[in-house]
């Protein structure tokens, strides 16, 4: 009664795995399958039991010999199968990956009666697979830098300057409108450098309220101010050994601006409450899309802490001075959002491009990620059109001067009709000019110069 009790349990444990059981004789006929069996098939119970395992195509099932092309099961040639990844064809047609383990049973004499096989689905698991390897392919494609993308003369440039930095312990600072890449700079410096296998911490200056940062920067012992419960180690002393990325530099209080100063010159901090110097071995990247130099004629920002953190500058391209990188950089986006979001988009047409080159691109990288991401919510498949992207950039098509770009020859008039309609609208001001018509402020001032306006 108990060995039957038992081999009844024993059925009630297979019927409840998830996965899939199937129990064949010596020759290969099926005697038994559980439910995730067939589930995962497709096939009924009924539709299995007392036919060949061959019913189940999987391709790690048989191997053919020479002798006359005979299949035989693999399970019985090798006496085991250990996790051993296939693929299932189910009785629909499509097709299950699964990862198969599968052992003989035999008899206390040793004679084989037979085989018992488990097979998981990891379907799920392979196609997380895929969408890895394909982002990392597309990280490191060939017209990429550690993560930047960029193959015009600039952002060449750029690397290679990248590249003579990381070498250096020197301060390095990046200058550069908002979203031109300043973060990702920072980080490949970090990467490329002796200082790789060190921490690399960041900080937005403007992320954080003035009363914390100086916490923040340097730390703080018990008791220091209200709330400070416990010693707390700074984003300085967290750096040790490695790099500290100071973002939105220009955005510091002159009395946070003195404490950086010292860190730089002595390499040691005073935590928030505590007298005691610490000492710290930190290179420091900083990145600004501000004038310095502005903010220190004005008084906002020390000139002493300038120069020393102006040692290697690296001055980032706004997307608009290298348009000839927007097609590439709009390629790998709308792959990177292909496999974020599963929408089945094909590419971009013709029109959409062309209103994305000649767009003045304010928010620069980060507004052209910004627009590929509202694209794909008004486009769910073909390609992306004009009337997918944003409503600005479909607001100033007449802007893009080709004259002024050196490419298609336009007439002197309309040439100085259009730079006469740019300053109008931007007040005068030709930074603003230079990003409605798509240009540089230096080519605004040679135009300017050329007309005598």
């Amino acid at each position: 009664m108990l060995r039957e009790e038992y081999s009844g349990l024993c059925e009630k444990v297979i019927d409840t795995m998830m996965e899939g059981v199937v129990v064949v004789d010596s020759r290969g006929i099926i005697l038994s399958v559980n439910p995730a069996m067939e589930e995962m098939t497709g096939y009924a119970r009924q539709e299995l039991i007392g036919h060949p395992c061959s019913l189940i195509k999987s391709d790690a099932c048989f191997s053919s010999l020479n002798s006359g092309g005979k299949k035989q099961c693999e399970l019985f040639q090798t006496g085991s199968i250990r996790r051993c990844k296939c693929i299932l064809a189910k009785k629909d047609g499509s097709l299950v990956h699964v990862m198969k383990n599968a052992a003989l049973l035999k008899d206390s004499d040793g004679r084989v009666l037979g085989g018992v096989e488990t097979l998981t689905d990891v379907s799920e698991m392979v196609e997380k697979e895929r969408v890895i390897t394909r982002l990392r392919r597309e990280l490191s494609r060939e017209d990429g830098f550690h993560g930047i993308l960029g193959k015009s003369p600039l952002m060449l440039q750029i690397f290679s300057l990248i590249t003579a930095a990381a070498q250096s312990d020197a301060p390095v600072i990046i200058y550069g409108e908002s979203g031109t890449g300043k973060e990702l700079v920072a980080g490949a410096i970090h990467r490329l450098s002796p200082r790789s296998q060190g921490p690399f911490i960041k900080v937005s200056s403007v992320a954080l309220h003035e009363s914390l940062l100086e916490s923040e920067l340097f730390g703080h012992v018990k008791g220091a101010f209200t709330g400070a419960d416990r010693n707390r180690v700074g984003r300085f002393e967290a750096a040790h050994g490695g790099d500290i990325f100071l973002d939105e530099i220009g955005d510091l209080s002159l009395n946070t601006q003195a404490k950086l100063l010292r860190v730089l010159q002595e390499k040691v901090i005073e935590k928030v409450g505590d007298q005691k110097p610490v000492p710290v071995e930190v290179r420091v990247i900083t990145a600004t899309n501000k004038n310095l130099q502005q903010l220190m004629a004005v008084e906002k920002f020390r000139e002493d802490l300038y120069y020393r953190i102006n040692v290697i500058p690296i001055h980032l391209p706004p997307l608009r001075d290298r348009r000839e990188d927007i097609p590439l950089l709009t390629e790998a986006f709308i792959e990177r959002l292909r496999l974020k979001t599963r929408n089945p988009i094909s590419g971009i047409s013709k029109e959409a491009m062309e209103t994305l080159i000649h767009y003045g691109w304010p928010g620069n990288v980060r507004e052209l990620l910004n627009s590929l991401e509202y694209a794909f919510v008004l486009c769910r498949e073909g390609s992306i059109l004009p009337e997918h992207l944003p409503s600005p950039m479909a607001r100033r098509p007449a802007y893009p001067s080709p004259s002024l770009k050196s490419g298609r020859p336009v007439s002197k008039g309309d040439d100085k009709e259009l730079l006469l309609k740019a300053m109008e609208e931007a007040g005068g001001n030709k930074s603003e000019a230079a990003r409605i018509l798509g240009v540089s402020r230096v080519t605004i001032w040679k135009r300017l110069k050329q007309h005598n306006l």
